[in-house]
């Protein structure tokens, strides 16, 4: 583990010595040189599959990924602005590739959701058993966390790729320019290395646009809102037997709020809004909300850390050109949900490509368009169902026919849950947003919300009925 580690200061190479022979082809060959900006997910699963995929096929490659925090700091010098959950189809994903995730990255294991409402609680347990979805963190936790014992998640990816043979420069990329048809890195005040390829994976809240200005390369920024995400120290408060092992989703009808949840992680509780500009206001609002105090009274909590991430709404149509692509949610991601996921489908096809196809923009077009193409197909699929979730969520006689079916199917041993299968996997990303519009449109599913509807728009008129007879 030494080597691994020392490599993480490993200084580069003279580029002179190996792109002085003339042109270089648009594919990657024996000492080509990959630069990768952004040692997030993205940019470590990028580095790893390409160094894998390289040895299989017998080509040795340099890979230097540029990333200036460290991933092993409290707080923003570590943070990648994140809520930190890792469904349990990724987690079986990624141990299928060989990354297993350690004990020490995982902060708490998620057993089940609670959907909140006003009308009522009720525990959604994993349809399908499996008790393994992750909660972690990104850097090693928020600030005054560094007391806390486990291992920052975009660290332990990290180290994966240096032990695939990729270098870590802890250095600023200050912009990419051009000369002699080869991309050119380079620091502030210092002047650029060539390249064969650079790989994007910088994200959305950086300024990754101005990493290729002037390059001559044309990327439209993809559409953005920001999101708050809120650390709260529960000292003085037994969070364990409150929330206990279950994520906390909120589906209340404060205006402009889409999406709330709390996620425990040993001795903090992590905050997620989502809405239409998300200002102190909305906070304050969702913080003072019954529903949320009798669940965690995080208003009367320590807030350590705090901050207003972006995140990426709809991708970049072609994030890739000739010697340069885009990874992450700079270039496409999934729609609210499993971040993490779409970067790993995107790192995985993108270096699968360049090694295989080439790096020319045809070869981007042909063989990693068709895997973005599907994650945006899938985001229409998801914007809509988001739509519908938003009409069920503001009138309460469908809030209490959402608690009424969900309470009733996990009551039961067996049998189908289809609406806990439909909440389960909108709240997780376990699953494509396809098919959970197709289990939404199944008979059994649309029959038994309907008749939860009807029978919770009726349960007041009942109720009056019985109260104004037993007065008689």
């Amino acid at each position: 583990m030494s080597r691994v580690l020392d490599a993480f200061t490993a200084g580069q190479t003279d580029p002179a010595a190996t792109y002085d022979d003339g042109p270089r082809p648009l594919e990657l060959i024996d000492g080509s040189r990959v630069a990768v900006i952004g040692g997030g997910p993205a940019g470590s699963l990028f580095s790893y599959f390409l160094l894998k995929t390289a040895r299989a096929v017998d080509l040795s490659l340099e890979v230097d990924i540029f990333e200036p925090r460290s991933f092993d700091r409290c707080g923003p010098g570590g943070c990648n602005h994140c809520g930190g959950i890792v469904s349990e189809s990724l987690v079986q994903i990624l141990a299928a590739e060989g990354i297993k995730l350690p004990v020490g990255v995982v902060r708490r294991a998620i057993e089940s959701y609670v959907v909140h409402m006003d009308v009522g609680s009720v525990r959604i347990e994993s349809p399908v058993g499996e008790r393994r979805i992750a909660a972690l963190y990104r850097g090693h936790g928020p600030r005054e966390g560094e007391d806390v014992p486990g291992e920052s998640f975009d660290r332990y990816l990290m180290k994966m790729a240096v032990e695939q043979g990729a270098r870590v420069v802890p250095r600023l990329v200050g912009g990419i320019d051009w000369s002699e048809s080869l991309p050119r890195v380079f620091e502030p005040g210092q002047p650029g290395d060539p390249y064969d390829l650079v790989c994007i994976a910088s994200g959305v809240n950086s300024n990754f646009l101005r990493l290729i200005e002037g390059s001559g390369v044309e990327v439209s920024p993809p559409e953005t809102t920001r999101t708050y995400i809120c650390e709260f120290r529960t000292e003085g408060i037994d969070a364990e037997e409150r929330l206990g092992h279950s994520m906390h989703v909120f589906l209340l009808d404060i205006p402009r709020l889409e999406f709330a949840a709390l996620i425990p992680k040993g001795e903090y509780v992590t905050m997620c809004l989502l809405g239409e500009e998300v200002d102190q206001d909305l906070v304050h609002a969702f913080l003072t909300a019954p529903e949320v105090r009798r669940c965690l009274p995080v208003e009367e909590l320590p807030c350590v850390c705090a901050c207003s991430p972006m995140i990426n709404l709809r991708g970049v149509r072609e994030p890739f050109a000739d010697r340069l692509v885009i990874v992450g949610d700079g270039g496409i991601t999934r729609l609210y949900k499993d971040g993490i996921g779409a970067a790993f489908r995107t790192a995985k096809a993108a270096a699968t490509t360049a090694v295989i196809q080439g790096i020319s923009e045809d070869a981007f077009r042909r063989r990693y368009r068709p895997t973005c193409e599907a994650i945006a197909s899938d985001n229409s699929i998801g914007r809509f169902m988001f739509a519908f979730t938003h009409v069920f969520k503001h009138a309460r006689f469908t809030r209490r026919a959402i608690l009424r079916k969900t309470t009733r199917e996990q009551a039961r041993e067996s049998g189908p849950k289809r609406l806990s299968f439909v909440l389960w996997n909108m709240f997780t990303g376990s699953a494509p947003y396809k098919e959970i519009f197709v289990s939404a449109l199944h008979p059994g599913f649309v029959g038994g919300l309907l008749w939860n509807v009807l029978a919770a728009g009726l349960w007041p008129f009942r109720r009056g009925r019985r109260v104004a007879s037993a007065e008689r």
